[in-house]
């Protein structure tokens, strides 16, 4: 049986993944117009795609920035690409655009990834934790993973890699960037970032 699948309908496939038109049409096609199975299996592919390009060298690209309104925070970004063809191509452009206003939303975020946060916030983090009130009386196995947990919540909230993509919370800006890589074909990487607030010292 041929399975009809609408414009409209890839449309939203495309919005909620960032993925081409026709790799949605694709994927709805074979998941038979299952929304969520089509939404899987092109993260999948976006995932081994990131992975087959991930060691190719990244000297292209482009710095951008994004000043919030009322100018009191704003942000510079360097994000990287192998070919000055996709540096201009709208899809880069745009996931710039969108990466600036992400860490303009998210004024925790001080690293990149949670393997670049520093071995002394670790430590510290996990000090804090273990000195709350409420693990008290609970055994020390049962401290230890409540503590492990919270950590790791803690870490990811100052890292831009973990963070739930502002237009669609359902990914992570880790997704969002590999998805793009999937999409554009070469390798993609933030190089670095700085967040700046009025009145405050770095």
């Amino acid at each position: 049986m041929c399975i009809q699948i609408s414009a409209q309908f890839v449309k939203e496939l495309r919005d909620q993944t960032g993925a081409g038109m026709m790799s949605c049409k694709k994927a709805l096609l074979a998941s038979k117009g299952d929304m969520n199975l089509a939404i899987e299996n092109l993260r999948k592919q976006g995932l081994a795609s990131a992975s087959k390009k991930s060691h190719r060298i990244t000297t292209e690209g482009l710095i951008d920035s994004y000043i919030h309104p009322g100018s009191r925070i704003g942000v510079l970004l360097e994000l990287n690409c192998e070919t000055d063809f996709v540096a201009r191509h709208e899809e880069f452009v745009t996931l710039a655009k969108n990466l600036c206003m992400q860490i303009v939303a998210c004024p925790e975020v001080k690293y990149m990834s949670i393997k670049d946060i520093p071995d002394h916030i670790f430590r510290e983090e996990e000090k804090i934790e273990f000195l709350k009130e409420d693990l008290i009386d609970k055994t020390e196995q049962i401290r230890n993973i409540i503590v492990k947990g919270r950590v790791e919540k803690r870490l990811k909230e100052l890292s831009l890699l973990d963070q739930p993509f502002i237009r669609n919370p359902n990914i992570l800006i880790s997704n969002l960037i590999d998805e793009k890589i999937a999409l554009l074909g070469e390798n993609i990487r933030i190089s670095r970032f700085a967040r700046f607030t009025l009145g405050q010292i770095p």
